[in-house]
């Protein structure tokens, strides 16, 4: 059994997925609950956030993130990865400032414009 608090939605259910039964969930108030649960038990991902550094821009750093969920326990190099990133004004939102990240088939794109001075 494993116990989890459900981050779908602001309720915060308390999840328990036993995994000797088909990872049958229970504690969830909505099926959300249930797809979370199993996929936490199963194969935890996350989505990415951070910033990397801009040359020649208004600013020096822009806010970027994974597309999609990574493996969790790729977090740490996915870090040391977006942390050697450095774009060259101007970006805009949506631009990829990593392409498969990882081999996961994950990209990393910006989520904030930087125009260059």
């Amino acid at each position: 059994m494993k116990n989890f608090i459900c981050i779908m939605c602001p309720k915060g259910c308390h999840l328990t997925v036993d995994e000797d039964n088909d990872y049958a969930v229970t504690g969830y108030s909505c099926n959300k609950g249930v797809k979370y649960g199993k996929a936490e038990a199963t194969n935890p991902v996350r989505v990415v956030t951070s910033t990397v550094v801009v040359r020649n821009g208004e600013s020096v750093r822009c806010s970027v993130k994974t597309a999609d969920g990574i493996p969790k326990q790729f977090v740490r190099d996915a870090m040391k990865e977006i942390n050697q990133v450095r774009l060259k004004a101007p970006v805009k939102t949506g631009d990829v400032a990593i392409e498969n990240l990882l081999d996961t088939g994950v990209n990393v794109v910006v989520t904030s414009s930087v125009q260059a001075s």
